[in-house]
């Protein structure tokens, strides 16, 4: 009897000083699942390029070892950017799959479909993809977190509204906005950055649905009003190129401005003519790409593509940015040592400091809080001249 005691105690010992993170979903000695949600067929099907460049990312990171010893393990599911089809996929993530986050879902829209039911099981979403400013919102979703390419779309409107002041103090503003939280978001931004003199520094702010065959009519009416600066507040590329082509073909010739998602070479700037797209200025804090860089971690990244995802053009945008948001991935993981408790993974992400990732231009660094939730806030001018985006401004620091 007294053996059999022993022989329990040891076990129950044994059971007590076992890693806590063997007693977490998806997280084994070896391993750390986690789910991912992209949209690999549908109309945003060319954003899966992402979550392409996360699996190329991750498998280099296992060839490697992994992290902390362990595999990483992406269970990547496609929704075909519909966000019923985003929530079905993500209960069977988490219920089924027993993954030990989700990562990285695209778009605003898909996030928003899932965020009550993750934020109520307490399963972290680390770095959905969405600039909108709601993710900042720790006291009330506390699991969910963005890391968009450039500031908030409110930031990103600050951003731009000042240093046109800066270069205009008189400037009138002409303002065309997607119909959604996301041109909404932008428009706050700018009435914000504008505080009291809003009413009168806004020319005429005019809105578009998605689903418009054209903004023809929205352009011509901003036209008319001969404001000094024009922003275009879209997340469509077709709205963007449209917008653009109109505003150069009726001859107005504002300081043009354009939303960050739409700074995009192939889908808006060949489409809305070369020509009526030179001049045009967007907030950038990811070094823009070039085939000719000798930056060294523009070359290890174009050697990456070639390697991982040889199918993609190096230059397409949203590739650079999966290579980015996977790094950023890896450094909690990191800071998580041998906690991979859900607890423990949000607190990690809540805690970044001064992360310098190779792809952020100089002196943009990540930064969080349990308060903060907002990884960038930093960033530069960029404008399109000579067929391609350069930097043209000093560090601009969001609020």
């Amino acid at each position: 009897m007294r053996s059999r005691q022993l022989a329990f105690s040891a076990l129950l010992s044994l059971s007590l000083c076992a890693p806590v993170a063997a007693q977490q979903p998806g997280i084994t000695d070896t391993e750390i699942k986690f789910g991912n949600i992209m949209p690999y067929s549908g109309p945003a099907s060319a954003l899966s390029v992402t979550g392409k460049a996360f699996s190329g990312y991750f498998d280099m990171v296992n060839e490697k070892g992994g992290v902390n010893g362990r595999k990483l393990n992406m269970i990547s599911l496609d929704d075909g950017f519909s966000p019923p089809k985003t929530v079905e996929a993500t209960r069977r993530l988490v219920e089924n799959d027993n993954v030990a986050f989700m990562f990285g879902t695209m778009g605003t829209a898909p996030s928003s479909a899932t965020a009550k039911y993750l934020n109520g099981a307490k399963v972290p979403h680390l770095f959905l993809i969405s600039s909108a400013s709601k993710w900042n919102d720790p006291q009330n979703q506390p699991w969910l977190m963005a890391l968009p390419w450039a500031p908030n779309y409110v930031e990103e409107a600050g951003i731009e509204v000042r240093f046109a002041l800066s270069k205009n103090p008189n400037a009138k503003f002409a303002i065309l906005y997607q119909n959604d939280d996301a041109g909404k978001d932008y428009l706050a931004g700018v009435k914000k950055a504008l505080g009291a003199d809003a009413d009168k520094k806004i020319a005429m702010a005019t809105s578009f649905e998605v689903a418009d065959p054209t903004v023809d009519s929205q352009i011509l009416t901003l036209a008319n009003t001969k404001a000094d600066v024009f922003l275009i507040y879209s997340v469509t590329p077709r709205a963007c190129a449209q917008a653009i082509r109109k505003a150069h073909e009726t001859g107005w010739r504002p300081m043009r401005f354009i939303s960050s998602g739409c700074a995009n070479k192939e889908t808006v700037m060949v489409p809305a003519g070369l020509d009526a797209a030179t001049g045009i200025m967007s907030v950038g804090s990811l070094k823009p790409y070039s085939a000719d860089s000798r930056d060294p971690d523009l070359i290890a990244y174009r050697d990456f593509m070639k390697a991982r995802v040889p199918n993609v053009d190096p230059a397409n945008f949203a590739a650079g940015y999966g290579y980015m948001v996977a790094q950023a991935l890896v450094v909690v993981l990191e800071q998580c040592k041998n906690d991979l408790s859900r607890n423990n993974i949000m607190k990690q992400a809540a805690n970044l400091k001064d992360v310098s990732l190779p792809l952020l231009m100089p002196g943009v660094k990540l930064n969080t809080s349990p308060t903060d939730y907002r990884p960038i806030k930093d960033g530069y001018m960029v404008e399109f001249r000579d067929n391609q985006f350069v930097v043209i401004s000093e560090l601009l620091r969001g609020s």
